[in-house]
């Protein structure tokens, strides 16, 4: 058998391989693809495959001497990928999915390929982790440290501001830092591209760090500057051409002189080549350690997403039904209320039980009391998910900012254009645990799916408007209610 031959049968084993993984989980594919293409924050992703695709064929000339081999070990990286997976699927969390997907096609081109293919390709592997959408969470983050940026560099300029949460009022108006202007979409092409970028461009994995930390954080303090023009801009010329001038800029150009200023700062510290070789190829020569035959590893690599694609389908169908009714009950000093203030509604995607109550006391304080309750939790009806709870995207209602935990609740602070201010706390019960804490919530989840325990899952979300009470009123009608605990049990019917 010639070499290429040999090339040919392996290339082909792993084009199968591959696409087996890819139909085995085609849903977690199709979601990764969708998110890629409708997610401002995510487009990049679609330039990365061909970057990826260019780092591969860089590396061909160099690699073609070698001799690709089925190799064992692979199995242990697939499983392991297999075990990623299935806690992204047991606790519904698509991230942890997908990052088992791409674990899954990786480990692939180990098992058909061998040991020393993979060393040589090791970037372009290691470089695909990008392609898994993350850095939603770091929105909160992101937006609260613009806005306190933004303030200052107003007050530094003589301007008057003041900072609400994520919102600042000025003489010229009102604005949110939205979850839009946060710049978390810019922050991860950035981490994208100077990843590339530091390969290419230097040796040093000091240089390496130390540059890729230096372009994150560029682009960190470069997005509150952006956000601090738009505002001085907003007192010059008016709000409305404000906007108009921060959409430009911030979609043409801006981006793009951040990743100029970066570079041409970084370029004095440039340590590679531009005839350095892709991938040093010294050493990688010889036979493979467990190498194995394609009738014996093959099977096996392909048996292992099958078994835990079949682990998925057990654990995800178990449900338990909930009571017919969720009772929340007036505590004492409280009694039912009608609807009053301004409108105000979670949002509690797939559920099987929806209550929104109001209560009042004599001192004229209003609280909402909002559940939503889950059979099972799957994918689009799960309590921890971006746009579930308190914050319903789709209204006019917009996280402000984070306030105090009452009774271990995720307390935050909601507003409404008027300005209109709202207090909410979240608990979360799962498995028959009560917790305020999302990844709590979302562990408590993979256990009870994992490990046979109650599949049932519900949001309790109590709230208030501050000018009818806001997180006191919420304080003291859960200490009447015998607290959170007890409010769960009743609602769950467990005693």
């Amino acid at each position: 058998m010639t070499r290429w031959t040999h090339w040919q049968r392996h290339l082909a084993a792993l084009g199968l391989l591959s696409a087996a993984i890819l139909a085995i989980f085609w849903r977690d594919a199709v979601d990764m693809a969708g998110i890629w293409w409708h997610s401002s924050t995510f487009t990049h992703c679609l330039l990365m495959l061909p970057m990826i695709g260019w780092l591969v064929s860089q590396r061909v000339p160099l690699l073609r001497p070698l001799t690709p081999c089925f190799w064992w070990p692979a199995l242990i990286w697939m499983a392991g990928a297999g075990v990623v997976w299935l806690v992204g699927e047991a606790a519904g969390v698509g991230l942890f999915r997908q990052l088992g997907l791409v674990l899954m096609l990786q480990g692939a081109v180990a098992a058909t390929l061998g040991d020393k293919l993979v060393r040589g390709l090791l970037f372009p592997l290691g470089y695909a982790f990008l392609l898994v959408p993350f850095g939603e969470e770091l929105v909160p983050l992101l937006q609260t440290f613009t806005a306190h940026i933004s303030v200052i560099l107003l007050h530094l300029s003589g301007i008057a501001a003041q900072m609400q949460g994520v919102f600042i009022t000025t003489d010229a108006g009102f604005f949110e830092v939205a979850e839009e202007c946060s710049g978390v979409n810019f922050l991860v092409a950035m981490l994208a591209y100077s990843v590339f970028a530091a390969h290419l461009c230097f040796t040093s994995w000091t240089r390496r760090i130390v540059f890729v930390v230096a372009a994150l954080a560029t682009t960190i303090l470069a997005n509150a500057l952006r956000a601090y023009g738009t505002m001085v801009a907003a007192e010059i010329w008016g709000i409305e051409a404000a906007g108009g001038i921060d959409h430009i800029f911030y979609g043409w150009i801006f981006f793009g002189l951040v990743i100029l200023i970066v570079m041409l700062v970084a370029r004095r510290w440039f340590d590679r080549a531009a005839n350095d070789v892709a991938v040093d190829v010294r050493g990688l020569d010889g036979a493979s350690r467990f190498a194995g035959t394609a009738r014996a590893v093959l099977p096996a690599a392909l048996a292992v997403p099958i078994a835990f694609a079949g682990w998925g389908i057990l654990v995800g169908g178990r449900s338990a039904p909930l009571p017919e009714t969720m009772a929340v009950e007036p505590p004492p000093g409280w009694r039912d209320a009608r609807a009053g203030g301004t409108a105000w509604a979670p949002r509690f995607d797939g559920a099987d039980q929806r209550l929104l109550r109001q209560f009042a006391d004599d001192k004229g304080r209003v609280v909402t009391v909002a559940i939503g309750g889950y059979e099972r939790q799957a994918e689009g009806r799960e309590i921890v998910a971006f746009g579930q709870g308190a914050v319903d995207l789709d209204s006019k209602w917009a996280w402000s900012g984070s306030l105090p935990a009452i009774d271990g609740a995720k307390t935050e602070r909601l507003l409404h254009p008027g300005p209109v201010l709202r207090d909410a706390a979240t608990w979360y019960v799962v498995g028959g645990t009560v917790t305020g804490d999302p990844r709590a919530a979302k562990l408590a989840g993979l256990k009870a799916r994992l490990l046979g325990g109650d599949p049932r899952a519900m949001s309790l979300i109590v709230s208030s408007e501050e000018r009818q009470g806001g997180a006191n009123a919420i304080t003291d009608f859960v200490s009447a209610s015998g607290g959170v605990h007890a409010m769960a049990d009743r609602a769950l019917k467990t005693r």
